[in-house]
């Protein structure tokens, strides 16, 4: 049962009106205006197409609906809200005594029927659901995307276990003047736990929340719910991107992901299935006000199209637990699950629990339903080389294992043709692996270490930077192909037994040619030729890990050419060191190996490293690491 909204396309991309209509702080006002539209017959103008999102977002059955009337002669007789909808030349002879326009700037649509609306009858838009003029960034045009810089966060301090998030202001590094970020915290049954706003610091300084100190300042009891997030006065663009760290009383706690996305979609996957002696738990993050309903949200194994139905409701704002043994019990790893969201929810986060209770959590990941498979990508290798690649760690193999698993991410997807590469860290692919044409149900998961062990030899010790993986198409068994490969990455502490894991998909790399807006570029038009990366700095005790990629299609510069530049809470330079990767290689690197301790001391509580390259695009990975007992893994951001 999905949600009949609209929220990203990749033509079209973000549309607003879903986050604006759904927003907690228009929310607490709808019930006033339903009252209002209770007064006699309603009559529905939807001349911008917006009425099915609202009547998604709250219920309106009980609203005596005179009609719905539309301005475009396509949409003349389609079904909305149960009614046929009708030219809005007839609203005059409706039996309407309120006529409720939606739209948020509704002025000038109200002037243009002024003369069709019913003797008596009042006209009114959405103008008193809008957000207070002080949070827009763009008053005159309530819509703008710009006004909606939202995120939803998994949240939690319960049971000596903790959330912290951190990101930079780098809004104001775009010409955004005194940004704030308005904070919601939510229980798990949507109910509003504590409101706030917190300054923003100078341009680049960094922003916490911590929910042990958000726990103490409200004298709030355990919670584990859903923090809405709002930057206000932003520039640049809205994306709230964040790295989001779990930590624990316990020295086995540790674990990382990021950002939610703020887009619902109908399908993700990429989940993982539990082994014997593990738990998966899918956190379901109802992100809209409306309840999900029983039934609406569901599980199935990738490649399997029976679907099992989660037969609870999920209040608005509220939270679920839903442990995937629930719905389907003989699911085992390295199986994959698919997630039938509806769009009732943004990229959801999970969680595997072992058989000692030790944690470990990251993300599923979008599932397009618009693609189709690209013949022209078979033909990449003539201009573009490996085209389309997917780069990702290799721990120290001494210590770690390093386990890749192809993910289907596209509803299209029937076939991966895939082959897997090992690179030493100056560049030379030391040893491959086809894995042939994979099924879309396939279960077939690669450990490293034979790789290695052939191309690097034996005696691998604990340290030292052995290289990165890539994924590629390989079409030697056929398949098809669409751009959009995906992979989920686990790591192991052969000593501890401490896991982590994370997942991200291909992109062509590091070529000036370019193929439908690869290389990707986050400002302006392809090829994206640069790096900007955030490395946040984790607080002593914890050391953190950085592993940095230089990823190829083509050959490019010799060596990258990046800056390493330390930076306090405040966004201030403390200490600069710059580094050369070869072109195909990659650099594995601690803090405390590359700065001064008293550079890292004067950057304190805060402090992060911004990766700068205006000669290529590097591709990062980010973790801490607690001693010999816990380390945390995954990929970075830039802005």
């Amino acid at each position: 049962m999905a949600l009949r909204i609209e929220t990203f396309s990749n033509v079209k991309g973000g549309n607003a009106f879903f986050k604006a209509v759904g927003h907690p702080l228009a929310a607490r006002k709808v019930p006033a205006l339903l009252d209002r539209l209770r007064v006699g017959p309603v009559a529905i103008y939807d001349p911008l197409g917006l009425a099915q999102t609202l009547a998604e977002m709250y219920d309106l059955s009980e609203l005596e609906i005179a009609g719905v009337f539309v301005q475009d002669l396509a949409d003349i007789g389609r079904s909305l809200l149960g009614h046929a909808a009708q030219p809005v030349p007839d609203l005059k002879v409706s039996s309407a005594r309120t006529v409720l326009v939606v739209a948020f700037d509704s002025a000038r649509l109200i002037d243009h029927i002024r003369h069709l609306v019913p003797a008596d009858a009042e006209v009114c838009g959405l103008e008193s659901l809008r957000l207070p003029n002080d949070m827009l960034t763009a008053p005159r045009d309530y819509l703008s995307g710009l006004n909606f810089a939202t995120n939803l966060v998994l949240f939690r301090d319960r049971d000596g276990r903790h959330t912290r998030l951190v990101t930079a202001n780098y809004w104001s590094g775009y010409g955004a003047k005194d940004p704030e970020i308005w904070c919601r915290l939510m229980d798990g049954d949507g109910s509003p736990l504590a409101e706030w706003r917190e300054s923003l610091p100078a341009a680049n300084g960094t922003i916490t929340i911590d929910s042990a100190e958000v726990r103490r300042r409200f004298a709030l009891p355990a919670f584990t719910g859903n923090l809405f997030i709002h930057v206000l006065h932003v520039a640049g663009h809205d994306i709230v991107k964040y790295a989001l760290d779990t930590y624990g009383d316990s020295e086995t706690d540790l674990s990382c992901t990021h950002d939610a996305n703020s887009w619902p979609a109908e399908r993700y996957a990429g989940l993982p299935a539990p082994q014997d002696d593990e738990r998966v738990i899918l956190w379901v993050q109802n992100s809209h006000p409306a309840p999900i309903p029983a039934g609406a949200v569901g599980l199935n194994v990738m490649g399997d199209e029976a679907v099992v139905c989660l037969d609870r409701e999920v209040p608005g704002y509220g939270l679920l637990a839903l442990d995937t043994r629930d719905l389907l019990p003989e699911a085992r790893w390295p199986q994959q699950i698919e997630i039938r969201a509806g769009k009732h929810i943004v990229r959801p986060r999970y969680e595997v629990f072992d058989r000692d209770g030790r944690g470990r959590i990251a993300h599923a990941n979008v599932e397009r339903g618009d693609l189709k498979p690209d013949s022209g990508i078979r033909e990449l290798a003539n201009l573009m080389g490996k085209g389309y690649l997917l780069p990702a760690p290799i721990l120290p193999p001494g210590r770690f294992s390093s386990l890749a698993l192809p993910t289907p991410m596209a509803t299209g997807q029937e076939n991966l043709p895939v082959r897997i590469a090992v690179y030493d860290a100056k560049g030379a692919e030391v040893a491959s692996q086809s894995l042939g044409c994979l099924p879309r149900n396939h279960a077939t998961v690669l450990e490293t270490g034979a790789l290695l062990a052939e191309g690097l030899g034996q005696g691998q010790d604990d340290r030292g930077d052995w290289g990165h993986m890539e994924l590629t198409y390989d079409f030697a068994e056929g398949g098809d192909a669409d751009g959009w490969l995906h992979g989920l990455f686990r790591y192991q502490d052969k000593r501890s037994g401490h896991v982590a894991e994370t997942s991200f998909g291909a992109h062509v790399f590091n070529t000036v040619l370019t193929y439908k807006g690869e290389p990707q570029s986050y400002a302006g038009r392809a090829p994206g030729l640069s790096t900007r990366l955030f490395l946040r700095l984790g607080d002593a005790p914890l050391e953190t890990l950085c592993h940095l990629i230089y990823p190829a299609s083509t050959p490019w510069h010799a060596a990258s050419r990046t800056a390493l530049v330390l930076h306090d809470a405040k966004g201030q330079e403390v200490a600069t060191r710059d580094i050369a990767i070869p072109c195909g290689g990659s650099l594995l690197w601690r803090a405390s190996e590359i700065f001064e301790t008293g550079d890292l001391a004067a950057a304190g509580n805060g402090g992060y490293v911004l990766i700068r390259d205006t000669t290529c695009r590097l591709f990062g990975y980010h973790g801490l690491i607690k001693g010999e007992t816990a380390f945390s893994l995954d990929h970075m951001f830039g802005f």
